[in-house]
C-alpha cells in the first residue's frame, strides 16, 4: 500500500515538472517577438559600437641580456673580483628588473613626453584602420584646451602610456619583450623605438656615472697610498673600470642585444577589438535578458490576476 502511494506521488511530481517545463517554454514562445526585438536592438547597438572602434596594433622588440662581464669588456668583472672590488654597473643587476623599474619612473616618462611631443601624437592619432574601411561612426577625442594645466596633460598622457606600453621577461630563456599597442600602428613602432633608446641611455648614464665616481675615487687613493701591494690592486681595479667604460660605451644597446627588431604591424594583424566575439556575447546576453524579462512580465501578470480573483 505504501509503495503504491509513493509511486503515485512520484508520478504527480513528474507530471508537475512536465507542466512547469511546458509553461516555461510557452512563456518564452508567448514573448518571442519581444525577446527577438530586444536582442535585435542590443546587437544593433553593439554593432554600431564595435564599428566605431578602430583596430589596435602591436609592435614589439625582443632583447637578450648580455652575459655579465662579457657584455662590457671580456671578463672585466673577473679582473675586478681579483682585487675584491665590485665594478657596479649592469653586470650585477637583472636587465629586466632595471628596465621595468625605469619604465615606472614618472620623471622618466615626463622627460620623454616633452622631448618627443607625445601629448600631441597620442591625442591626435593618425593612420587609423576600421572594419569594412568605414570610419563614419568614429568619434574623435576632443582636443585638450591649451589653457589646461600642462602638468595635468602630462599626467593624463603617462596614465595612457601605462596602458599602451608593456615589458615582460621569460624566466627560462631570459628574453625581454618591450611592446606597445595602439590604434596607430606606426606610432606603436615609434613608441617602442623611442622607449628602448631612452631606457638604454638612462641606464647607461646611471651606470657610467657610478663608474666615473669609482674611477675618481681609485685615482685619488692610488695617488695617496704608498703600499706597493695596494697600489697593484687599485691599478688592476682601475684598469678594469676604465676598460669596462670604453667597451660599454661602444655597445649600442649596452647590456642587451636585439634578437627581433620592432616593425610596423601588417594591416590585418590587429590585436583588438575582437568584433565577432563581442557580437556573439552581446547576442547571448541579450537573449538571456530577454528570457528573464519574459518570465518577470509573466510573473507580474499572474500576480495581478490572482489579486483580481
Amino acid at each position: 500500500m505504501n509503495n503504491t502511494n509513493q509511486d503515485l506521488a512520484q508520478g504527480n511530481y513528474i507530471e508537475e515538472d512536465e507542466i512547469d517545463l511546458r509553461e516555461l517554454f510557452n512563456t518564452i514562445l508567448k514573448y518571442k517577438y519581444k525577446i527577438a526585438a530586444l536582442s535585435f536592438v542590443v546587437v544593433l547597438a553593439t554593432l554600431y559600437h564595435v564599428l566605431s572602434i578602430p583596430n589596435s596594433y602591436k609592435s614589439e622588440v625582443i632583447l637578450a641580456p648580455q652575459s655579465g662581464g662579457k657584455s662590457s669588456g671580456g671578463g672585466l668583472a673577473g679582473l675586478a673580483s681579483l682585487a675584491g672590488v665590485s665594478l657596479g654597473g649592469s653586470e650585477a643587476k637583472d636587465p629586466f628588473t632595471i628596465m621595468e623599474a625605469t619604465l615606472k619612473d614618472y620623471e622618466f616618462h615626463k622627460y620623454i613626453i616633452k622631448k618627443y611631443n607625445l601629448i600631441e601624437k597620442l591625442e591626435n592619432p593618425q593612420n587609423l584602420v576600421f572594419a569594412l574601411g568605414f570610419d563614419g561612426f568614429y568619434t574623435k577625442a576632443e582636443k585638450s584646451d591649451e589653457a589646461v594645466d600642462q602638468e595635468a596633460r602630462i599626467y593624463a598622457t603617462i596614465k595612457k602610456l601605462s596602458t599602451v606600453l608593456s615589458i615582460s621577461g621569460d624566466k627560462k630563456s631570459g628574453l625581454i619583450t618591450l611592446s606597445a599597442e595602439h590604434i596607430d600602428r606606426f606610432l606603436a613602432k615609434e613608441l617602442v623605438d623611442i622607449y628602448l633608446k631612452e631606457l638604454i641611455e638612462k641606464i647607461k648614464f646611471n651606470d657610467m656615472k657610478e663608474i666615473d665616481q669609482q674611477i675618481k675615487y681609485y685615482n685619488k687613493e692610488l695617488i695617496n697610498t704608498h703600499d706597493v701591494s695596494l697600489k697593484e690592486q687599485l691599478s688592476t681595479s682601475l684598469s678594469a673600470l676604465m676598460q669596462k667604460r670604453v667597451f660599454s660605451l661602444a655597445n649600442d644597446y649596452y647590456f642587451v642585444s636585439k634578437i627581433i627588431d620592432s616593425r610596423v604591424a601588417y594591416i590585418k594583424e590587429k590585436t583588438k577589438p575582437k568584433r565577432a566575439l563581442i557580437l556573439v556575447v552581446s547576442l547571448v546576453t541579450s537573449l538571456i535578458l530577454g528570457i528573464f524579462m519574459a518570465f518577470f512580465l509573466e510573473f507580474i501578470k499572474s500576480n495581478k490576476n490572482d489579486e483580481k480573483e
